[in-house]
């Protein structure tokens, strides 16, 4: 027969291993790009990638994003939901602009690419919200 104090350090450890895996599998790390691409002012393209990062980020948390998830726990529905939010927010992480003007016998050919090069996040769920952190380097 076990002690009431064994049986309560036991009972202690299962639940905080308990907690720690839920923690883990409800937290994770992305790897997003952006790509836009602008010809003659008409929208080319748009491209979005979102993908479950393979190893650790390293960083430091910098801009926070907080996006309302209710019962979804998919990254790319919620992100999907709330697609113009993400974007503001990611505009405001700094992009990579790139234009080119091109004049051939007096016509323009403009185009202008928009770039968020592959950044880490980390992603945090919630009962009813999503917390999105931007990883940033740190700087040497």
């Amino acid at each position: 027969m076990r002690s009431r104090d064994g049986n309560h350090s036991f009972t202690l450890r299962l639940c905080s291993i308990i907690l720690l895996f839920s923690l883990a599998l409800n937290a994770g790390e992305y790897l997003i790009s952006y790509k836009y691409i602008v010809k003659n002012a008409i929208l080319y393209n748009e491209h979005l990638d979102i993908a479950k990062s393979m190893r650790p980020c390293k960083g430091v948390e910098a801009q926070i994003l907080i996006l309302p998830a209710g019962k979804d726990k998919n990254f790319q529905e919620i992100i999907a939901k709330n697609r113009e939010e993400f974007l503001d927010y990611i505009h405001k992480l700094g992009l990579d602009i790139r234009s080119s003007d091109i004049t051939t016998n007096n016509q323009i050919d403009s185009t202008t690419v928009i770039t968020l090069k592959t950044t880490c996040f980390k992603v945090d769920f919630n009962d009813t919200f999503v917390k999105i952190s931007h990883l940033k380097q740190p700087q040497n």
